[in-house]
């Protein structure tokens, strides 16, 4: 059975979707509300620094979203109690503001999604499965390596480098240990880099580069390569993660799995610059020190991905950030104003 035919078991499901004001999770509700099923999308407006409603097209006059903090237990309780299925994607998923700002991350990411899990447990005869979105930053620095051989396995030792790759390991214990003593169904799916329209960037980050590199080519400023692009990431578009995502929730073997999401291909930031280029030949690249936590990466090992999942990405790095670029040109008013204004200062 294809994925569009499994998918659609959650045709009249009710799917609670936390963060579902940022980038995947918008992606995810989108999706659901495509195939039928009933999301109830909770999120914070501030999530990034300015609404982003316009962008993401989700807005809390929705009748399907519900403005709050996964932090609330009520507004948690509530939420869950009424869901199938939870994919609890909310978290600060920003590797240096985790850094700057620990306290930040220990109440998003480790309050928020223990708040999230009671609820799960108090309503386990009712949930069908919740799905921890994980992160591929729990596996260590990496070789940031192109060769075959340097691959991140669900096997493999963890060895989490950052704050944020901290919190995200202890979700995925934590998940097991509150819902399997629970008797309840769930998944962890740990993502690699996730990129794609419309993505947009955060003042003082260094994640998801292809937005940088594009907004900042978009506007004549230079392309930062740090630590010399060499880092490789598994780039992984939004359209693939919101349906492995979801496949997740209902394929049957994903029942206690910890699933890699990603293409099994690592690419250079260098690499990306230069697609960018192709698209803009004027844009300057500068070298700059490598930040804290950032790691040198590597590639996902999808084998239990496929064969869990049935699956595979269909969208390639060249595909996606062409897509990203012709998106931003048509989209000019999604490149923040703080950006904007760095670009007026530099002229």
């Amino acid at each position: 059975m294809n994925a569009t035919d499994r998918l659609a078991a959650l045709s009249g499901a009710t799917v609670a979707v936390t963060g579902g004001f940022g980038l995947v999770g918008s992606r995810i509700v989108h999706k659901l509300r495509a195939i039928g099923a009933t999301p109830l999308a909770v999120g914070r407006l501030d999530a990034y620094g300015s609404p982003v409603s316009c962008v993401f097209r989700i807005s809390p006059a929705d009748s399907d979203v519900i403005a709050g903090d996964i932090t609330d237990s009520a507004l948690m309780d509530h939420v869950v109690g009424r869901a199938d299925y939870v994919i609890h994607a909310a978290a600060l998923a920003d590797v240096a503001e985790c850094t700057r700002n620990p306290g930040a991350a220990l109440q998003a990411n480790i309050q928020g999604t223990q708040t999230v899990l009671d609820a799960a447990a108090r309503h386990s005869a009712t949930l069908k499965r919740l799905v921890f979105v994980s992160s591929a930053s729990v596996y260590g620095v990496g070789a940031g390596s192109t060769t075959v051989g340097a691959r991140f396995s669900e096997e493999d030792p963890l060895r989490p480098a950052s704050v944020y790759a901290n919190t995200k390991l202890w979700g995925e214990y934590q998940t097991a240990l509150t819902l399997g003593g629970a008797g309840s169904s769930y998944t962890v799916v740990r993502y690699f880099s996730v990129y794609g329209e419309p993505q947009v960037v955060k003042e003082n980050s260094h994640s998801w580069v292809v937005a940088w590199f594009a907004m900042r080519a978009a506007l004549g400023l230079p392309l930062h390569l740090n630590g010399g692009g060499r880092q490789v990431r598994d780039f992984v578009h939004v359209d693939d993660i919101a349906e492995a995502t979801l496949l997740a929730a209902v394929t049957d073997r994903a029942d206690r799995a910890t699933v890699n999401i990603g293409t099994g291909r690592a690419t250079s930031i260098r690499q990306v610059a230069d697609l960018v280029r192709h698209h803009y030949p004027a844009a300057q690249i500068l070298d700059t020190p490598r930040p804290e936590g950032d790691p040198l990466g590597a590639c996902a090992d999808i084998t239990r991905m496929r064969e869990v999942l049935d699956w595979a990405p269909r969208v390639d790095i060249e595909t996606g950030v062409r897509r990203y670029l012709h998106w931003l040109e048509r989209t000019p008013e999604a490149i923040p104003a703080w950006l904007r204004a760095q670009a007026r200062a530099a002229a």
